[in-house]
Order: C-alpha cells, then sequence, then structure tokens
C-alpha cells in the first residue's frame, strides 16, 4: 500500500471507478505508471477474466493504427492478404487500454468518437458494422485541453473520453513510496542478475530522495538496474543522474520562490486545473479563490506549457 496521500487519492479514484463501465482517463507525466493503474482498473472491474488489450497509439505507425484498432478484411490495401482482427474485437468484453491518446491523427480521432458513441467498429475493407462491447481506459502525459483549442485534438472525442480523469502523481510527489520502490528494484534486478544486495548505501539513498525524477518511476527503475549491473558486492552504491548536480538546491531559493515554484509544479500535475476533486487548489490546501488571487501577484499562467512567473 503507498504511504504517498497523492497516490491514495488516486488508487481511492481507482476504487470508485473500476466496478463501472464508465471512460477512463489517465492524465500524468511520461513514467509515472499509468498502465499500472489502467490495469487496477480492470482488474477491480468485472471484466477481470479476460485480458486486458493495450495499444500505444504512439509506438504503431500513423499508416498502420486505424488496422490495429479496427482490424481489416482481406484486400482492403496493398498486403492486405487476409482478414486481421483489431484491438477493439480482441478486447470484446474487457478492457481496452488505449496509451498516449494524444498522438492519434484526426482521422483516427474521428472514427475512435464514432466507437464511443455507437459501440460499432467496421473493419478496414468493408461496411459490416460488428458490436462490440468495451470499457475504454485512456492515457496521455500531454494536455488535451489545450491541444482543443490548437485544433490538433477533437473537442468533441475530449469529452467522450474526460468522463472519469484521474491525474496518476509524479515521482517527486511521492517520495514517501521512494524507499518501497527502490527495493522492489533492487530485489527485482538481483534476482534477474544473479546478485545478492543485503543493503543500498545511505548516501546513495539520500541522494535518490533529493533527486527530482523529470522520467518519473521509468527513471528510477532504469538507473537501479544499471546500478545492480555494475555492482560487485552485498552494498549497493547508486549513481544519480548528472542533472541532479546541477538543478538549483531549493535551500538557495527564497520562500516567494519557492511557492511560485510549487505552485507551477502543482498547476503542471493537474494539467492546469485549480477547481474540484484532486484540483490545483485541493492538492495545495487553498480555496480556488485564494489560489487564484496568488497566481495573478506572481504572474503565473494556468496553462501548463506557459507557466511561469513575472514578479521573481
Amino acid at each position: 500500500m503507498s504511504e504517498s496521500p497523492a497516490v491514495r487519492r488516486a488508487l481511492a479514484q481507482v476504487d470508485k471507478v473500476a466496478l463501472t463501465s464508465s471512460t477512463v482517463l489517465l492524465l500524468g507525466e511520461t513514467g509515472v505508471g499509468k498502465e499500472v493503474f489502467a490495469q487496477a482498473i480492470h482488474e477491480l472491474s468485472d471484466r477481470q477474466n479476460r485480458q486486458m488489450v493495450r495499444v500505444s497509439c504512439a509506438a504503431i505507425p500513423s499508416t498502420l493504427i486505424e488496422s490495429e484498432l479496427f482490424g481489416h478484411e482481406r484486400g482492403a490495401f496493398t498486403g492486405a492478404v487476409g482478414r486481421q482482427v483489431g484491438r477493439f474485437e480482441l478486447a470484446n468484453h474487457s478492457t481496452l487500454f488505449l496509451d498516449e491518446i494524444g498522438e492519434l491523427t484526426p482521422e483516427v480521432q474521428v472514427k475512435l468518437l464514432r466507437v464511443l458513441e455507437e459501440r460499432v467498429i467496421e473493419r478496414l475493407g468493408s461496411t459490416q458494422p460488428i458490436k462490440i462491447d468495451v470499457r475504454i481506459i485512456a492515457a496521455t502525459h500531454r494536455n488535451l485541453e489545450e491541444a482543443v483549442a490548437n485544433n490538433t485534438f477533437r473537442e468533441d472525442l475530449f469529452y467522450r473520453l474526460n468522463v472519469f480523469p484521474i491525474v496518476v502523481p509524479p515521482l517527486r510527489e511521492r517520495t514517501e513510496d521512494l524507499r518501497a520502490l527502490v527495493w522492489e528494484f533492487v530485489e527485482e534486478f538481483s534476482g534477474k542478475f544473479g546478485k545478492p544486495i543485503d543493503a543500498i548505501a545511505e548516501e546513495s539513498m539520500r541522494q535518490l530522495l533529493r533527486y527530482h525524477w523529470p522520467g518519473n518511476i521509468r527513471q528510477l527503475r532504469n538507473v537501479i538496474e544499471r546500478a545492480v549491473i555494475v555492482t560487485d558486492g552485498p552494498r549497493l552504491t547508486v549513481s544519480v543522474p548528472q542533472s541532479a548536480a546541477v538543478a538549483r538546491p531549493q535551500s538557495a531559493m527564497t520562500l516567494e520562490e519557492l511557492e511560485i515554484e510549487h505552485i507551477r509544479a502543482t498547476l503542471k500535475i493537474t494539467f492546469g486545473r485549480i477547481r474540484g476533486a484532486g484540483g490545483a487548489a485541493e492538492r495545495l490546501g487553498l480555496k480556488p479563490t485564494t489560489l487564484e488571487t496568488r497566481m495573478a501577484k506572481y504572474g503565473i499562467a494556468k496553462r501548463p506549457d506557459a507557466i511561469g512567473a513575472v514578479g521573481m
């Protein structure tokens, strides 16, 4: 069980939505473990006896993603030598996890919207509708509201996906869990590489706790894997990434600068959302009006990519 309040809030939302058939949108930075949350929702649902089907929308070329999702008939395009069942059909009566949903092309977005509205698909090269019963969990590290404003993501599709948003917190917001995560990865890789490890250098752990982890849990896992590979004894020494050495220490910042940085970081995590459950105001323990007053005072923009302070 996580010791982090931020993770506990997210897990409480998982518990509430899991047994419904509602679409879930997982929001969070790259590497925070959105797929783990998707799997947890699936395993707590009444679809748990069937395997969750995963699709990385960013990993599949745009020319192939439509065929991967909806399938195709023989002769639908050059190279289609036989019928292929798509991921939606494979996920019938189960859960389909659409990772990096913000990378879909406009053409595929239109087709996905129809599926969400009608629960019907058509394979490429066919006009025969196929009814499906699929629970959708989507995930993205992008700000979809901004993508809508920039006309790179359909507004109607966004509202269809944004039924139950869950923000997965970054590792720097859950440092209470870092020791347990480190040992989890140490045990994984010490077993994998046949290197028994019974201790971690305390200075290494202090550095791990101080580091800001821009790559989140995925980055931490890679750092521990490398450390286990190069170790020669039962006591593990971990080298934190070099960028940690050039990061400005918080002790060198003024109180006002610390507050600005904390507000900026929280707005980034919530994708600029101030109000409501899981919003920036709730996370900061402030009234929304109080937070908005402080943002105006410091010149902090609501949009995460434009967040900055002009009054420093």
